[in-house]
């Protein structure tokens, strides 16, 4: 089992940047993939971000590739979502997630655990 714990997100401006962090623990097999989905009002849930923690490996939505960034700190055991220029349009909760080293990253279902979310919201 992997619980996942993740900060407040919050309320910005368009072009302000956040910082998501998410805390997982359990056996460390479990929580290799980690990943960062959202899903905004009236929406399905959607890929944001991933990273293969063992391979350093990452991927990003067209949407958010070049203002958001995947990272992991190992030491502290912390996974951080940077979110650079934000945009109304990247207002959702955001989720983390977390799975067994998987290629198909950027699918919802290859995740076994999620966090609660975390509301961002950009306002214009």
């Amino acid at each position: 089992q992997v619980s996942l714990v993740e900060s407040e997100g919050g309320l910005v401006r368009t072009g302000a940047s956040m910082r998501l962090s998410c805390v997982p623990s359990g056996h460390p097999s479990l929580r290799v993939t980690m990943g960062w989905f959202r899903r905004a009002p009236g929406k399905e849930r959607e890929f944001v971000a991933a990273l293969l923690r063992s391979d350093g490996v990452t991927a990003y939505a067209d949407a958010v590739k070049g203002r958001f960034t995947i990272s992991a700190n190992n030491a502290e055991n912390t996974v951080y979502l940077q979110m650079d220029n934000l945009k109304p349009e990247d207002t959702a909760v955001y989720y983390c997630a977390a799975a067994p080293k998987t290629l198909r990253i950027r699918l919802p279902q290859s995740y076994n655990f999620w966090g609660q979310g975390t509301q961002v919201t950009v306002s214009s």
